[in-house]
């Protein structure tokens, strides 16, 4: 049986007896210790557990606690004969500590799921049999097998089999992807029809579905601004309050000589001043904010950054692979006459890149290229390579300066421009164009109507980014920078009192992604690097997912805000009631346990959101 549900008999069954006992105490009267004997054993029965707490605290040296304030003003009230009053009290509270417990409990379960992903165990391939071992186990290289029902337990390239994969544990994407022989395969997604063998690519500590497990689990460990100054304040604040108490009952009692009356009011006064409201509903919030955005492919690594995104004002953005597919293609060689040749040689140099560019260029030739004697790529300008003794020179507008080559600057082309030198010779240049990403307008769109300020940042030549920024709607561009501009050039939008927030997904944007106020990584097919320099990770490589971000975060510090207002307004309002007389217990136990409930229901308006990731169709409705 849980816990809850434990706890629920044990109210329901004490709610009984004080029931009976009341209506006994009212109906026969009895000498005081008969009732005294009754309703203690009640209150003993529904309170035994904060009494254990507030013992076993004092003995950590916690002593002023919410379990301390409730032990010191039920007992009060037995003191002063309020035994029907001592117990309700205590009910109250206990029925407001289920509340919260269940409604922690159902915050926890929107990244519960994440948990889920971990695979217990993965059939490896091993001397023609299968072996069951435990995922980390396995190592980079060998063959997994994989059935349909089975979630992937480590992250590996098909080679044999196809089935649709269920991605949205991780992406928060609904609709299954197909996926065969040659395609990436990640850790936590589940195979839905087929069988599957899997080459493990990475080993299960670096695998997708362990990393997002240690992002969220050291999420909590960052805590917001809100968050620690609620923790400080509870810190100074209860024994302030309790030390107000002391002085409430004796002062007045000594002058008047009436402490039964002076001494209620102090208890009632300590009931009213216990900060749980603050202390659970403001940690609860950020939790159901976490929780939200990961049921959307938006991992979080702490409670601050959901802070930075509310304060967010001006989102900065790389080109390529963010704004664009960065899948490229080459549309035009020229001189014509000379394209063979010209693309020979590009490939050539370009076989020892990773870059999108290049695997256009050696899609375009269609063959094997030559092999290169030596190489070297040269970060935003391009590559020199060394193929049969000819010095191949293979880049931008930069590196033809660099190389004192003369070339010829193309007009009125967008896309990026490849020059190709060979022995110091200029052979004529390669047009490669990029497609616009699905979701970047509307993206863009949504941050505008935010007031949200909107850059581009790229290393690409100045008309295609100025084409790129004008078609998106983006505010400001700047163009033909190396990876050390772009920090230079995020540097000068820094600025206090906002936050400036830059996305990117390439490993040469992880410095300017560390350098942001906020830094937003790709993380779908984004590189490790940029993973690991970013504070939040978008897994459905979806730009859209960002002003989703900031609606959530927006969403999520408006609730805090609105319940550090609403918990303070009261509590400091019937702590004055308390301490003039207009205040009873029952008042008392609304501002402590009423207000807490008000405060985490509220709280749990964090883990909704009316509209996921918004399409054009339906950004004004979100």
């Amino acid at each position: 049986m849980s816990r809850n549900r434990k706890d629920l008999i044990r109210i329901l069954v004490s709610l009984g007896l004080f029931i009976a006992a009341y209506c006994v105490k009212e109906l026969v009267p009895l000498d005081w210790y008969w009732n005294l004997t009754v309703f203690l054993a009640i209150y003993l029965t529904i309170a035994y557990d904060v009494l254990w707490r507030a013992v076993r605290n004092i003995c950590h040296g916690q002593i002023f606690d919410e379990n301390f304030l409730m032990i010191v003003a039920t007992v009060g009230a037995f003191v002063i004969g309020d035994y029907p009053e001592a117990v309700a009290v205590m009910l109250f509270y206990q029925t407001g500590e289920l509340f919260q417990r269940y409604a922690v409990g159902k915050s926890r379960k929107s990244i519960s799921h994440l948990v889920e992903l971990n695979p217990e165990t993965a059939v490896v391939l091993r001397n023609g049999a299968e072996e069951t071992v435990v995922p980390d186990e396995v190592e980079i290289g060998e063959r997994i097998l994989v059935r349909a029902g089975e979630r992937v337990p480590l992250d590996g390239t098909i080679e044999q089999g196809n089935s649709s994969l269920d991605t949205s544990a991780l992406t928060g994407e609904s609709v299954p992807r197909f996926a065969s022989v040659g395609d990436a395969v990640l850790s936590g997604t589940i195979v839905l029809d087929g069988v599957l063998t899997v080459r493990v690519e990475k080993a299960f500590a670096d695998s997708t579905v362990s990393r997002i497990l240690e992002m969220v689990e050291n999420a909590s460990e960052k805590k917001a601004k809100a968050e620690n100054f609620i923790t400080k304040f509870a810190r100074f604040y209860t024994p302030i309050v309790v030390g107000l108490a002391v002085l409430l009952a004796i002062v007045p009692s000594a002058i008047t000589g009436d402490w039964a009356t002076w001494t209620h009011r102090a208890l009632v006064f300590l009931v009213v001043s216990c900060p749980c409201a603050l202390v659970i509903s403001v940690p609860m919030s950020f939790f159901g904010g976490i929780g939200c955005a990961s049921k959307h492919g938006i991992l979080l690594k702490g409670g601050n950054y959901l802070e930075l995104l509310d304060k967010t004002d001006t989102v900065v953005f790389d080109k390529t692979g963010t704004l664009t597919k960065g899948v490229f293609r080459v549309n035009t060689v020229e001189p014509a006459d000379r394209a063979e040749e010209i693309l020979r040689f590009a490939a050539i140099a370009e076989q020892v890149s990773t870059h999108p560019i290049a695997k256009s260029v050696l899609a375009a030739y269609g063959a094997p290229p030559s092999p290169v004697t030596d190489s070297k790529e040269l970060a935003g300008r391009g590559i020199l390579a060394v193929c049969d003794g000819r010095r191949i020179a293979v880049g931008n507008d930069k590196l033809m300066t660099e190389q004192n080559i003369s070339y010829r600057e193309p007009s009125g082309l967008l896309g990026s421009v490849v020059h190709v030198a060979v022995d110091g010779a200029y052979l004529g240049y390669l047009s490669v164009g990029d497609e616009i990403k699905e979701g970047s307008a509307d993206a863009i769109a949504e941050l505008k109507r935010a007031g949200i300020k909107t850059v581009m940042l790229s290393g690409d030549r100045s008309a295609n980014a100025a084409a790129v920024a004008e078609r998106l709607g983006i505010d400001e561009a700047e163009a033909e920078l190396l990876p050390q501009d772009k920090v230079s050039a995020l540097e000068r939008r820094l600025h206090p009192g906002g936050a400036t927030a830059f996305v990117g997904d390439g490993i040469n944007d992880a410095p300017v992604l560390m350098r942001a106020d906020l830094g937003i990584a790709m993380g779908g097919m984004g590189s490790d690097a940029a993973v690991e320099a970013a504070d939040v990770v978008l897994m459905q490589d979806d730009l859209r997912a960002v002003p989703l971000a900031k609606r959530i975060a927006r969403k999520t510090m408006r609730i805090v805000r609105e319940n550090i207002g609403f918990a303070l307004t009261v509590k400091v309002a019937v702590l004055i009631l308390s301490a003039i007389g207009f205040a009873n217990m029952w008042i008392a136990v609304f501002a402590d346990v009423g207000v807490a409930v008000l405060a985490i229901l509220n709280a749990m308006r964090a883990m909704r959101l009316k509209k996921a990731i918004p399409t054009a169709s339906n950004l004004n409705a979100a």
